[in-house]
């Protein structure tokens, strides 16, 4: 079990820390409404109306401790700066903090968050890649141009194998599972060798533009 601080508590706050908690995780929640705390206590380890940008608060709600903790402070950005600074005081090792824009994102990464969020940009992009290809099914953005998606197994590739389509060489992409559909089974690190089916869907790994030229085979 580890120990996570959530400080801010708005949609995206509280579902985080819902989540960690229901995970068994011992979460930690602060926020300065008072209704906010009220609501998300029953579902975390411990709410506190307090001020996450005070050094002897978290402190003493015990911040040293933490393993990670996620700055959601909605459009205060002063108050995401403040906070994270005081996180790192206290040393916390994993500093993620949601970020309201691109200048926003860069000031943070600049005073040493562990990684930024803009959960509207991501959302975003997830969905205009998933409906500009019929083919892609999942979407996840791991870096600049770098991603993992899901994609339906084009017909070309169907009764194939991993060896003969060779995709690292044709398209640099690596395949990291293959998922079966009808039996609702993954299969990491799949067989070379395993002919592809139309019930499977592949899970890729590689440069954005990599993974669109594969998406569009036929």
């Amino acid at each position: 079990m580890k120990r996570f601080f959530i400080i801010g508590l708005g949609n995206f706050g509280s579902t985080i820390a819902e989540a960690l908690h229901a995970e068994g995780h011992d979460v930690v929640a602060v926020d300065r409404k008072e209704d906010v705390v009220e609501r998300i206590a029953p579902r975390v380890t411990r709410a506190a109306v307090a001020d996450g940008q005070s050094l002897s608060t978290l402190e003493r709600l015990g911040a040293r401790e933490a393993a990670a903790a996620v700055v959601s402070t909605g459009d205060d950005i002063t108050a995401s700066i403040l906070s994270t600074l005081v996180l790192r005081d206290l040393g916390v090792p994993e500093v993620y903090v949601k970020v309201v824009s691109a200048e926003h994102a860069r000031v943070m990464e600049k005073l040493g968050a562990t990684e930024t969020i803009f959960p509207e940009r991501d959302s975003a992009m997830r969905l205009a890649t998933r409906i500009s290809s019929t083919a892609i099914l999942n979407y996840v953005r791991l870096g600049p141009d770098f991603s993992i998606q899901e994609m339906a197994v084009p017909r070309a590739w169907i009764g194939k194998n991993l060896r003969q389509l060779r995709l690292p060489q044709r398209f640099r992409i690596s395949v990291v599972a293959v998922h079966d559909v009808l039996a609702d089974r993954i299969v990491p690190a799949p067989s070379p060798d395993a002919p592809l089916k139309d019930s499977d869907t592949l899970l890729l790994a590689g440069d954005d533009e990599d993974l669109a030229r594969a998406a569009k085979e036929e």
